[in-house]
Order: C-alpha cells, then sequence, then structure tokens
C-alpha cells in the first residue's frame, strides 16, 4: 500500500472539497435557471389555449397583465416559466374573462368547485367598449386532496364602498387576494377585488 506525505493528503483533500464545491455551484445554478415564455394575444378567447399548451409541456403560470400596446389597440399578456430541472406538466389553467363583473363570481365558484385556485387578474380593453376582466386559475393535477374555496367578487365606483364590503368580507373569513380598477360600458370606473376562503367541511 502506498505512503503518502502528509502534504500530498492535505492537497487531495482541498482538491476533493474544490471539486464538490463547484459541482453543488453547478448543480445550483442549473436548479436555478428558468425558461421564460410571453403570450400575447388581443384575443382572451385564445389565450387559454395557449396557456394550457404551454403547461403540457412543464411551464407554470408566472404573471399576468393586460395593457395598450405600441401599434394601438390593446393585449393581454401572460408570462410563464419552466424550471431547468422539473419540466413535468403538471397544471390546468382556466381563464375567465367577461365584462360583467356580475357573473364572474360564480363562474369563478364553478372553477374553484373543480380545483381551480385563483392566480391572477388584469383588465383588457375591449374593442367594443369598456373593460373586460380577466382572472387565471390553475389547477395542480398531481394534488390528491384539494382544498376547495369560496370565493367572493366586489364590484363598486365607489371607494367608500368598497371599504365597507372588504370589512364585512374580512370578518366573514375571506382573505383579500386581488384588485383591479376598471371602466364599465356604460361610462365611469369600477374597482373590482376579489378574496377567498377555505370551505368548511362541517
Amino acid at each position: 500500500m502506498p505512503t503518502y506525505s502528509k502534504t500530498t493528503v492535505m492537497l487531495a483533500a482541498s482538491i476533493s472539497m474544490f471539486l464538490q464545491a463547484s459541482s453543488s455551484s453547478s448543480f445550483a445554478q442549473i436548479a436555478d435557471a428558468y425558461d421564460y415564455l410571453l403570450l400575447a394575444t388581443n384575443r382572451t378567447s385564445t389565450m387559454e389555449t395557449e396557456m394550457q399548451e404551454a403547461a403540457d409541456q412543464g411551464y407554470v403560470f408566472a404573471g399576468v397583465m393586460g395593457g395598450e400596446t405600441s401599434f394601438g389597440g390593446n393585449e393581454v399578456v401572460v408570462v410563464m416559466k419552466r424550471s431547468g430541472t422539473d419540466r413535468n406538466p403538471r397544471y390546468d389553467y382556466r381563464l375567465l374573462a367577461t365584462n360583467r363583473t356580475s357573473t364572474m363570481q360564480g363562474e369563478m365558484q364553478d372553477a374553484g368547485d373543480a380545483g381551480y385556485v385563483y392566480k391572477g387578474q388584469t383588465v383588457f380593453d375591449t374593442t367594443f367598449g369598456g373593460d373586460e376582466a380577466v382572472v387565471i386559475l390553475e389547477r395542480d393535477k398531481e394534488q390528491r386532496s384539494v382544498t376547495p374555496y369560496e370565493y367572493r367578487l366586489l364590484a363598486t365606483k365607489r371607494t367608500s364602498t368598497m371599504q365597507e364590503e372588504l370589512s364585512e368580507a374580512g370578518l366573514a373569513g375571506f382573505k383579500f387576494i386581488g384588485v383591479t380598477v376598471s371602466s364599465t360600458t356604460f361610462g365611469g370606473d369600477e374597482v373590482v377585488a376579489i378574496l377567498k376562503r377555505p370551505v368548511s367541511s362541517n
């Protein structure tokens, strides 16, 4: 069995520790790397399909915004991301869009009952006048037990009224999750807030 000097053993140990640290650092860099995908359309009816196609390739929702483009008109922009190490397609998406906030709560609740959870919201200026409220929900296909949520949508033109309704919802156990301000088809602006609370098992 060969005999090594103390200096050689210490040098070998140092090299080994350096290689391990470099390997760990490289792995961390790969693990922290993301691919980003930007989806943009002036038709909300096509965005859900595009999001689901991206999700089937391992992308997950990261953010949404609606706004005016430099060429005129408006677009809904969704950013999706994909991990460098985890590209398993595990999410389904549902996009709800309406210019009547009175119908949005029912649509959100139907999605919530099907296991979808709120992820984001924005407003989109339609070609017919007024704004369209857009809400994005996500469902984890691998999650066996899903916590059902009850959703509440508050919409009013008066901030003083919104304050009262938010306070009442908070006392009832609802948690605030998002707010937007949109123009109605009848003129004026409407504040739209969305809240949720877990559905009691009792």
